[in-house]
């Protein structure tokens, strides 16, 4: 989920759910060893629970992010083992590390020997055209070897050639079954699917065949979905929280980081897909879009944008909540 799940995306996700687990951007060794590492590591104490996702490939760097992870507060450290783009084979990390699960493993011994919070793997199911699980299995193998009990399965392989990373999540084809197995092979180890699943009552549905579900792109593109997850999934005894009353909450939270210099813009763009299949959402994203640079303009442009909508249709009820 790069250029995503940001701190301010995570904050706002945080008022649709208290209990799903947050996940940052892919952040990589090198971004904070040798860049700004208080911009990557940064974020809000009300995002909790969330998980600090890392790329890279030497252990000891590894180990050195892990740690500067579990001091800033993360909850837990996922490796990403999955991510197909070119920027990332370059780098030697993501999905090319499928080929190198001894070398992965290594990753989780150094990290876990160096925190005490969760050490996690993201990975595919295989790469290329090999529709074998040999790869799949020996990551999973050789990293609970290491000590690692929690595996999130992408259930596609990844293309490292001729596919855009987009490409990469809709044309491989989907085989769940492969993850299903796996966790019947490893019933004590917590395996979490991912991959195209895009309503909470499919993730009920696939909560009976594996431990958990990690939503991506979709919760990121129709954020509402997240607030049903509290209630749906964890039988927690609590009303979904209003559209109009989450843009609420998340205005204090611009007004503070507006005014200590964080473009509008950074903030806004998180929330276009508040209102996605609701009547009015197309105006909701084109004030929110062409006002956002407008002189003057700060958190009221989330009033701009209600009143578009409510003065564009009379169904304004369903629109609000």
């Amino acid at each position: 989920m790069m250029d995503c799940t940001d701190r301010h995306a995570r904050y706002f996700l945080r008022l649709l759910s208290r209990r799903a687990l947050l996940y940052t951007e892919m952040i990589t060794t090198g971004a904070l060893l040798h860049g700004d590492a208080w911009r990557h590591l940064r974020f809000d104490e009300a995002e909790h629970p969330v998980a600090m996702q890392l790329g890279g490939a030497d252990p000891a760097e590894m180990a050195t992010c892990a740690r500067m992870a579990a001091d800033a507060g993360y909850d837990e450290i996922n490796i990403n083992v999955g991510c197909p783009s070119d920027r990332v084979q370059s780098g030697r990390f993501g999905a090319c590390l499928m080929a190198e699960p001894q070398l992965v493993a290594e990753c989780v011994a150094a990290m876990r020997a160096a925190v005490s919070i969760p050490v996690t793997v993201k990975t595919r199911i295989g790469i290329d055209r090999d529709e074998s699980t040999d790869l799949l299995y020996a990551i999973v193998e050789s990293c609970r070897q290491a000590g690692c009990t929690t595996f999130i399965i992408h259930a596609r392989n990844a293309w490292l050639d001729g596919l855009s990373p987009k490409e990469n999540r809709e044309l491989p084809p989907l085989r769940y079954a492969v993850v299903h197995r796996l966790k019947r092979d490893y019933p004590l180890l917590e395996i979490i699917i991912n991959g195209g699943i895009v309503t909470i009552a499919a993730c009920r549905e696939t909560l009976f065949q594996v431990d958990g579900v990690m939503l991506g792109r979709e919760a990121y593109h129709s954020p509402y979905l997240l607030s049903q997850v509290d209630s749906e999934l964890y039988g927690d005894a609590v009303e979904p929280c209003a559209r109009e009353a989450v843009i609420e909450r998340f205005t204090g939270y611009v007004d503070r980081e507006f005014s200590s210099g964080t473009p509008l813009a950074a903030m806004t763009r998180h929330v276009l897909g508040l209102y996605q299949g609701m009547p009015g959402a197309r105006l909701w994203r084109r004030v929110l879009s062409e006002q956002v640079r407008r002189p003057g303009i700060g958190s009221d442009i989330f009033s701009e944008a209600l009143q578009a909508m409510r003065n564009a249709s009379p169904r304004s009820a369903a629109m609000t909540n």
